[in-house]
């Protein structure tokens, strides 16, 4: 078991806090109300702000972007505060745009002593990629450690993602949910929907599952009901938006 304190910031935003580091992933800080382009015709609108302001967060180790093309997981006010980080892990594309550390799947780093290795994500049908961009996972593990907190980022089930469950033990899974959709691209998904989550938790088997972003967006076409309904009861764990769940 590692050690892990979570914050439900909002969207797909939480400040997780282990082996004495402090990392924020996917910062979105703007308000409510504003329509964002997605590229290709897609847009999406964002209805809920964050729980806690950028103020808020006190001193941080590290931000894991597990994307930047896309403002739902990276904003303005998410911008806005990547230089107060003493380092940005993300996408090599990411990399070369913003700064900081970019990673290939599987390639790791460190931030104090967690150590830090990107996983395969794909945001969306195998098509969909030249269009949407690349995005990555992260699997953290703490010193002497067998297992890790996995993050998802946004993606959808693929051979690659699967890969993880060979590689790692979960214990904890913060999954990036929801069932994106849009009316341009009809039927196809970009991130997971709940019962896509339920059969990946079978293979990978995490001790405990953290749903996060899949409110606060009007492109997210599952939402809590939709996920809690395709797990055994009692799977989930919910975590309060703004409040420190150990």
């Amino acid at each position: 078991m590692i050690p892990l304190t979570v914050t439900h910031i909002g969207g797909p935003t939480t400040l997780l806090e282990l082996g004495g580091v402090r990392l924020l992933v996917d910062p979105t800080f703007d308000a409510p109300g504003r329509r964002y382009a997605f590229g290709w015709g897609t847009s999406s609108r964002k209805t809920a702000g964050p729980a806690l302001p950028a103020s808020a967060l006190g001193p941080l180790d590290g931000i894991l972007l597990t994307h930047d093309q896309h403002a739902d997981n990276l904003d303005d006010a998410g911008r806005a505060l990547l230089p107060s980080a003493p380092v940005v892990v993300t996408t090599p594309a990411g990399a070369r745009r913003l700064g900081g550390t970019g990673l290939e799947p599987w390639q790791t780093t460190t931030i104090g002593d967690v150590e830090i290795t990107a996983t395969p994500s794909r945001h969306g049908p195998a098509w969909s990629v030249p269009i949407v961009g690349p995005t990555t996972g992260f699997a953290l593990r703490t010193p002497d450690s067998e297992s890790v907190v996995w993050i998802s980022g946004d993606t959808v089930v693929f051979p690659g993602m699967l890969e993880v469950a060979e590689r790692f033990r979960v214990d904890t899974a913060i999954l990036h949910l929801g069932k994106v959709q849009f009316g341009l691209t009809g039927p196809f998904r970009f991130t997971m929907s709940g019962r896509d989550a339920a059969a990946l938790c079978a293979r990978i088997r995490p001790r405990r599952i953290v749903p996060v972003h899949y409110e606060g967006w009007s492109h997210f076409h599952e939402g809590r009901a939709e996920i809690d309904a395709a797990f055994p009861p009692g799977t989930l764990t919910w975590l309060t938006p703004g409040v420190p769940t150990a």
